[in-house]
């Protein structure tokens, strides 16, 4: 009788040994970084209703996070201007690796992995060149660093694979920094902020930039709808009491545009887009703000502004099933539907900026 030891064997040489998938970490539906009340920072797995599933230690704040497409593991990346990115087995809570950008890099905050999971993307400021860098690692080898290639711009933070065609979408904010001068814009009169969409080998095919009276918009977050439509929030450079669109929705091949430019209630996100998404059937774009204490949800047809709900520092923002799902630095997770907000779940814990949607 064969013992289960050598079937087991036999499935390894043959490569037929299952693989473990989210399902195996108890299939959490978001990755979001956070601190504790001693003040430890963390990534957690959160389920649907907002309860955490798992939690993983971090050496510092962390900011988003990249979940692989097939197995249970997510990247960590820390907050500008972080220089650690840990890659975590969501399924037992080991460390799997620690990555560390070369020399006169930071990372932003962001990345994303290929379609199949064998490569990680990350956004890099080669901050000595001041110019914008994605780089390439192999998640299929131990995370080693492949190669590098440009962002499109300056100041790359929030990146998306395309739902179009194969590519990326990179938010090139536009804004220089160096850690010399810690977290100061030393480029503001010369801002050029743009989306970047390239190939996965890093060919530039196409650029929009915003129109020139609003070249002080960073564009810094972004969400990608079905057909490949690609919403970005932004963050205003000028005066906060000036009413400019925080939300733009942006096609390959078209102009963008840009979403409730005219409606004053905008003043209430106070220049800051923290996180957007779509809404599951497309027809709603989501912005937060924490330091408005707002989610404001537009119409993707009209541009209107539909409705606005107060969270104090609300700035995690998902699709769920009724509409959307936010996060705030109380630790509170809500749902927002057609019918209001309500509370899902509260955390003894600060949820950071991010809440990113698994699968």
């Amino acid at each position: 009788m064969t013992s289960r030891r050598e079937f087991l064997t036999g499935l390894i040489a043959t490569g037929l040994v299952p693989q473990a998938t989210w399902a195996s970490a108890g299939s959490p539906a978001f990755l979001s970084a956070g601190k504790d009340a001693g003040g430890n920072f963390l990534l957690a797995g959160l389920t649907r209703s907002g309860e955490i599933l798992f939690r993983h230690p971090l050496p510092a704040r962390g900011h988003a996070a990249a979940a692989h497409p097939v197995r249970p593991e997510a990247v960590a990346f820390a907050r500008r201007p972080g220089r650690f990115a840990d890659v975590i087995d969501c399924r037992t809570g080991a460390a799997i690796a620690r990555l560390h950008p070369p020399n006169g890099h930071h990372f932003y905050g962001h990345g994303t992995f290929s379609p199949d999971g064998s490569r990680l993307f990350t956004t890099e400021n080669d901050y000595e060149n001041a110019r914008g860098v994605i780089g390439v690692w192999d998640a299929a080898k131990g995370y080693r660093r492949l190669t590098s290639f440009s962002s499109g711009g300056i100041g790359p933070h929030d990146m998306l694979l395309r739902r179009d065609v194969p590519g990326l979408v990179v938010a090139n904010g536009g804004i220089e920094t160096h850690p010399d001068s810690g977290r100061a814009k030393l480029n503001l009169p010369d801002m050029r902020p743009n989306l970047s969409y390239l190939s996965l080998g890093g060919t530039l095919q196409e650029q929009m930039e915003l129109p020139q009276e609003l070249h002080l918009n960073s564009i810094r977050h972004l969400a990608m709808r079905a057909d490949g439509t690609v919403g970005f929030a932004m963050q205003w450079q000028g005066d906060v009491g000036e009413l400019v669109p925080m939300v733009g929705l942006h096609r390959p091949g078209t102009p963008p545009r840009l979403m409730a430019d005219d409606d004053p209630r905008v003043l209430k996100l106070r220049g800051y887009g923290g996180s957007i998404a779509f809404s599951p059937d497309g027809t709603q774009v989501g912005v937060t703000s924490p330091r408005g204490g707002v989610l404001q949800l537009m119409d993707t047809e009209t541009g209107d502004l539909l409705q606005e709900h107060r969270m104090t520092d609300v700035c995690g923002l998902a699709p769920s099933a009724n509409g959307f799902t936010a996060s705030t630095g109380t630790g509170q997770v809500y749902e927002v539907a057609a019918t209001g907000k309500r509370p899902l779940h509260r955390a003894g814990l600060a949820w950071d900026n991010h809440l990113i949607q698994i699968g």
